[in-house]
Parts: C-alpha cells; sequence; structure tokens
C-alpha cells in the first residue's frame, strides 16, 4: 500500500515528533536556562517580568550558541506564525509570542502546538497541497503548501537535535563535574579511596 500525498508528510512529521518527544519527556526547568558558553542567546525578563529573547535583525558572526529557552521559544515563534498562515488568520509579530517560563509550561505550549499542527495537516488535500505556499516564502509560485509543510518537519527536526544536544550536554557537564571533584578529593586525600 503506498502512502497518499498527504499521508507521507505526516509520517514524516509524526517520526519528527517522536524524536523530540524522547527529550522533552527527560527535560528538567533547569536545563532550559542553562548558558553553555558565555556567548549565547537566551530568554530574559524585561522590567514588567516579561520574557524576551536576545535578538539581532542581523545575525551576528559569530552566531551566539543558543539556550534551550531560546531554542524553544523559536520553536513557538516560527510554528505559530506558520499556523496563523495555514489557518487564514493575520500573523502575529514575532514580539507576540510569549515564552511560558521553564519547564512544563513551554513543554505543554509544544505540544499544545503539536495538536494545533495536526488539525492543520489532517485537513489538507492534495489540491491543497498544490496552493501557493502562504510562509515562509509568501505568495512565492514556486514554493506550495507541501514545501511549507516539508519546512516545518525540517525546520521541527532540527530545533529538536539542538534541544536534545543542549540537553546531554548540561547533562554530560553535570557527571563531568561530580567525576572530576570525586576524581580530585581522591588525588588529594588518598585514604578515602
Amino acid at each position: 500500500m503506498s502512502a497518499s500525498r498527504t499521508e507521507l508528510p505526516r509520517w514524516q512529521f509524526e517520526l519528527t515528533w517522536s524524536l523530540f518527544e524522547y527529550h522533552l519527556e527527560r527535560l528538567e526547568p533547569e536545563d532550559f536556562l542553562w548558558e553553555p558558553v558565555a556567548h549565547c542567546w537566551t530568554m530574559r525578563r524585561d522590567p514588567d517580568g516579561a520574557w524576551v529573547p536576545d535578538w539581532a535583525d542581523t545575525e551576528p558572526d559569530p552566531v551566539p550558541v543558543p539556550t534551550l529557552a531560546w531554542v524553544s521559544w523559536h520553536i513557538g515563534w516560527w510554528w505559530s506564525v506558520t499556523l496563523d498562515h495555514a489557518q487564514g488568520r493575520p500573523p502575529r509579530d514575532r514580539a507576540d509570542i510569549v515564552w511560558p517560563g521553564e519547564g512544563a509550561p513551554t513543554i505543554e505550549w509544544l505540544r499544545g502546538l503539536r495538536t494545533q499542527w495536526l488539525k492543520v495537516l489532517d485537513d489538507l488535500t492534495d489540491q491543497d497541497l498544490d496552493a501557493t505556499a502562504p510562509f515562509p516564502w509568501p505568495d512565492d509560485p514556486r514554493h506550495t503548501v507541501a514545501h511549507m509543510v516539508a519546512w516545518v518537519n525540517a525546520e521541527l527536526m532540527k530545533n529538536a537535535s539542538e534541544i536534545g544536544q543542549l540537553r546531554l550536554l548540561r547533562a554530560a557537564a553535570s557527571v563531568q563535574k561530580v567525576t572530576r571533584w570525586t576524581a580530585d578529593s581522591r588525588a588529594s586525600n588518598p585514604s578515602r579511596s
């Protein structure tokens, strides 16, 4: 049995999501704002207490390493705007996309975006896939809704791998500190070995 044109991108999305969910299930609130290096982009509180992403209209060189918080906001931003376009709503501005904060609120937000996206995918027909994409290539007849769907899958896979890598790096850094401390303490006090 061959998959239809609408079934294949949904299958690909579900595969990507399952890989992402592996990391979402294991995230701790402390993972979100962990800064792996000094030169990084993260989410910061403004004077009113709202979360605001580090941002530059022209990408800096070198590009800052994003924190898990920033990547999760980034997913929420591009996906929310894509959903606006796909559902015929006026697209929100980047500044209108609110990051919910560390831990469960952001994980639930991302899962909610997944639910909305599945509804979009379930409603697509072959004719819809052939229509001109409204985003991220506005009204460019060379790019169809099928391209937009493929872009969402690719962008999510890229961002999911970034989140996974950041989660694993933080865990490894924690283990390395414990291991280093244990080795250092044994070296300085051999009677405890």
